[in-house]
């Protein structure tokens, strides 16, 4: 199952109960200055960046984040504050009433390209990818993926549907490990329960992208931010 289509997304989203929207953010498109909309310790973290780019398209990418959500909650992206998760998944931080959030976000970038997964009540976890030069797809595959995975991705003979078959196979893995809330430094073992549901998604290309879904299926919209852009 692949979603390809990228439309300019609408001004006011509003999620349905039953939907998951990803939106898709071009980093490189971004002309005014991302460090407005962030707080002081995001603008910190961007600064510590070695590169400057690296730094900037991350700002960019938060910025993004901090905007598509403003939306969704009626909200002053500014005002929005975030808590961490045990392995450090972001979450929005409850208001003043102490009621928590039923909104559930996943934030991955490469590159210029940046995607913004937002649901109701079920968590959920997104990655794209580019292509790294000089890596050995197999040796990575059969010390990360499952051994009927790794064997799947050292049969194909062409070295560029290789690299496509196992950057494919890596976004399914983290997005799954992200929607769980552990990441690739996290719990060994997954939490107990139904695995995720994972529909692989089309960004730029040559990216890789896929997104997991608790309590799936479930119908996934995909637009293009910013809204109307």
């Amino acid at each position: 199952m692949t979603h390809d289509a990228w439309p300019a997304g609408p001004a006011r989203p509003r999620l349905d109960a039953d939907a998951v929207d990803v939106w898709r953010a071009d980093l490189a498109g971004a002309h005014d200055d991302p460090r407005a909309l962030l707080d002081i310790a995001e603008r910190e973290r961007a600064a510590r960046f070695v590169e400057a780019g690296h730094g900037r398209r991350w700002a960019a990418a938060r910025a993004a984040l901090r905007a598509l959500l403003a939306l969704y909650t009626d909200a002053n992206p500014r005002e929005l504050r975030f808590t961490e998760g045990p392995h450090g998944k972001p979450a929005l931080a409850a208001g003043e009433d102490g009621r928590a959030s039923a909104l559930r976000f996943n934030l991955s970038h490469s590159g210029d390209t940046a995607l913004i997964a937002i649901a109701n009540e079920r968590e959920i976890g997104v990655d794209v990818e580019l292509p790294r030069r000089m890596v050995d797809h197999v040796a990575i595959a059969r010390r990360i993926l499952t051994a009927e995975e790794a064997d799947r991705i050292a049969a194909i003979k062409d070295p560029g549907e290789r690299e496509r078959a196992f950057l494919q196979a890596w976004v399914r893995w983290e997005a799954v490990l992200k929607c769980y809330g552990t990441g690739i430094g996290g719990a060994v073992t997954p939490p107990n329960g139904p695995e995720p549901w994972v529909v692989d998604l089309d960004p730029n290309p040559p990216a890789a992208a896929a997104l997991a879904v608790e309590h799936g299926p479930i119908a996934v919209r995909t637009w293009r931010w910013p809204p109307g852009g």
